[in-house]
């Protein structure tokens, strides 16, 4: 009972939210298509936790069951009949897992024994998001590197943390800064350099349907903000 008065308040903060922005703000797709991003934290509410991952998926298959019969499909037919059940499964599991703070890597360093003070460099990370403007995919690369201050991370966290981040509705220029400050704080440097070179559905299926154009986002920290310290890691990409 407590579960449905609660779905049924969101539903209603949905509802009178949409209304405004229906109401005041006639240029909604025109933001959507300008990539508008409001600061470096992903927008969540203060109770989007308080549903358990179970909970979330019952709402979730109800809300697009009644998206698809809207769109006037048959889910009576077998090949539809399951899909809003594996949609919500995707979301809550899978490619919106990153929301949940509880699936955070866990990150351990190590001692730099090797004593190894050059950058290193993590090139192409497969990177696969949603934009949350239009919840359709952004997928590319990511290229990370550091400067070890003493202590140094496993390879594989880098990959991981990157797809952490990237797993959550989002917007490229905030992924690479989460990627980035994430990395700093995690390492206990400034010496930190992302870029991120992707491609966002938003663009090649919808609105202009670019299908060629690419987005380049990137973010340096300490001694990548030097010329040559950027301009060696950038020759590494080969970008």
């Amino acid at each position: 009972m407590q579960h449905m008065k609660k779905q049924k308040e969101t539903l209603m903060n949905i509802l009178h939210s949409r209304e405004t922005i229906l109401i005041n703000d006639p240029d909604i797709d025109q933001a959507g298509d300008d990539h508008i991003c409001t600061g470096l934290e992903t927008p969540l509410r203060p109770d989007a936790f308080e549903l358990s991952d179970s909970e979330k998926i019952h709402d979730i298959e109800y809300h697009f069951r009644e998206i698809m019969q809207t769109l006037g499909l048959d889910l009576s037919d077998d090949s539809l009949r399951g899909t809003p059940l594996r949609v919500a499964k995707m979301y809550v599991k899978e490619i919106f897992s990153g929301l949940d703070p509880a699936n955070k890597p866990k990150i351990a360093l190590f001692e730099n024994k090797y004593k190894y003070k050059q950058m290193l460099i993590e090139k192409d990370i497969t990177l696969f998001s949603n934009c949350e403007h239009h919840f359709v995919p952004i997928y590319g690369k990511a290229h990370v590197a550091y400067i070890s201050n003493g202590s140094i991370i496993g390879l594989s966290k880098l990959n991981r943390l990157v797809q952490y981040f990237a797993k959550r509705p989002q917007v490229q220029e905030r992924l690479t800064m989460q990627v980035g400050r994430e990395l700093q704080d995690i390492l206990g440097t400034k010496d930190i350099a992302v870029v991120i070179d992707a491609k966002h559905m938003c663009v090649s299926t919808r609105g202009i349907k670019d299908t060629d154009s690419s987005t380049v986002t990137s973010f340096y920290g300490g001694k990548f903000l030097r010329e040559e310290t950027k301009n060696e890691f950038l020759n590494y990409l080969s970008l």
